[in-house]
């Protein structure tokens, strides 16, 4: 999750913290402090993590912006706690943030799924002193109660500051280390981002699933049958390579880039079963299933970057027996080996996939559904080319037409209804003068009937 950290460089955090036995430190310099093992810890361990930095007063400034867009982001602001005083402090703000225009609204909730943590570069005993925290406590419940409050212990020196910062990054920065294991085979990697704890029932099952650090690969699949499955979340798997001795090679902060650039050497000369992996799936257009957690799994894939780039991605289905019902249970799969006659056919120009369900349901009947506007086109185009072989086409004319408004009307889309209502009025005004009497008629009785339809909505607010 790309992180935007927001600094306090109000006059507030200038204000001097003496250290005994060393120079005088300002709030600012603590802050300055903290941030930097923050930002070394992400350059180490989450190198394709993203950060912006703002710094803000009474007025901001974005001094790191970010190189891509982002939906979810996670906020760290750094600040000595005052709220200042007058027309424009944190605590004027809060007291008037539901009287405010939507032009001129609080910036809380953020507008975008977010995690807020605020630094607070002050103990807890200077805040409880006055009303700091209690206003703090409320920006994390405005960001619907997403984030945490993070105070200095003991007193204010560069030591406590470092242990407040190795909070947060236990806590939200710690990178994800896994096995992958296929048979004997196996690779130590990095999934990146960090999976987060995925709830499947707060009121059934309130308890978080969380993945297991052993990825094992149960099977194989064509990219075909699997289709575009729904995912809770995507990742990143990057290999580590681990040397004899089993520390990590080709990761860290080295001294300089020539060290780096020797790291990266030796760690590319280190056979990876990642990498095999990586290679396999992509050359034969399969992705593989991974076992996740009990009745929980995701799937390994190639995904291109560009035309010479590519990555071994991710993705976790949501956790149950059959996350994907045109494949069946999960348990239920198994090698085509097992089965008596190969699935696929003798020349693989078949697939199994998808199950057809054993019971049909008393409620499956046909319905009319536009994935792409082609298919629309394609049902508007039908009804025109009926509408101008009237009066002999009027069965399927109507018939069509009629398809075509009972799903428009299931849609609520009824500016499609007014569209082809103004498409007949048109054709009515194009009939040529040997067009038979009863085709301005139908063609007239139609427009008048949909522009009826997509006006519902009017009438039963008017009731």
């Amino acid at each position: 999750m790309p992180t935007v950290v927001v600094m306090d460089v109000s006059l507030s955090m200038t204000r001097p913290v003496s250290i005994e036995g060393s120079e005088e430190y300002q709030r600012k310099h603590l802050a300055a402090h903290g941030l930097t093992m923050l930002f070394e810890h992400m350059a180490t361990n989450y190198k394709l993590e993203f950060t912006a930095l703002v710094v803000f007063s009474s007025l901001w400034e974005l001094m790191v912006p970010f190189t891509r867009d982002y939906n979810t982001l996670q906020v760290v602001l750094v600040t000595d706690g005052c709220l200042g005083i007058g027309r424009g402090s944190l605590r004027h703000s809060l007291a008037t943030h539901n009287q405010r225009s939507e032009s001129n609204r609080f910036p809380l909730p953020f507008p975008f799924p977010s995690k807020l943590y605020i630094m607070c570069m002050a103990n807890l005993e200077e805040l409880q002193s006055t009303d700091s925290l209690d206003c703090l406590e409320r920006l994390i419940d405005l960001n619907n109660g997403e984030g945490q409050i993070f105070t200095i212990d003991g007193p204010l020196c560069l030591k406590n500051v470092q242990s407040m910062f190795g909070k947060l990054i236990d806590l939200a920065y710690t990178p994800f280390h896994a096995i992958l294991k296929c048979g004997h085979l196996t690779a130590d990697v990095q999934v990146f981002p960090r999976p987060e704890p995925f709830v499947v029932d707060e009121e059934i099952d309130p308890i978080p699933k969380v993945i297991n650090t052993d990825l094992e690969i149960v099977g194989f699949i064509d990219i075909a049958d699997i289709s575009s499955p729904p995912v809770l979340s995507r990742h990143l798997v990057l290999p580590i390579a681990l040397n004899k001795e089993g520390d990590e090679v080709g990761t860290g902060i080295t001294d300089d880039n020539e060290d780096e650039n020797s790291a990266n050497q030796i760690a590319g000369k280190i056979p990876n079963f990642c990498v095999l992996l990586h290679g396999s799936l992509k050359v034969e257009g399969m992705v593989a299933i991974v076992q996740l957690g009990p009745e929980w799994h995701g799937m390994l894939y190639s995904q291109a970057d560009s035309k010479k780039k590519s990555n071994l991605m991710m993705s976790l289905f949501e956790p149950g027996p059959e996350p994907l019902p045109w494949l069946g249970k999960m348990a239920q799969l198994g090698p085509i080996s097992d089965a008596k006659e190969n699935p696929y056919g003798e020349d693989d120009n078949k697939s199994p996939f998808p199950l057809q369900p054993k019971n049909k349901r008393s409620y499956a009947q046909n319905v009319t559904v536009w994935i792409k506007p082609s298919g629309l086109q394609t049902d508007v185009q039908k009804i025109l080319r009926n509408a101008r072989k009237l009066p002999e086409k009027t069965q399927t004319f109507y018939k069509e037409l009629n398809r075509l408004r009972k799903a428009a009307l299931a849609f609520g889309f009824l500016d499609l209804l007014k569209g082809v209502a103004d498409m007949l009025e048109r054709e009515c005004t194009l009939l040529p003068d040997t067009a038979h009497p009863d085709a301005a008629f139908q063609l007239t009785h139609a427009a008048q009937q949909l522009k009826l339809a997509s006006t519902w909505h009017l009438r039963v607010c008017r009731l």
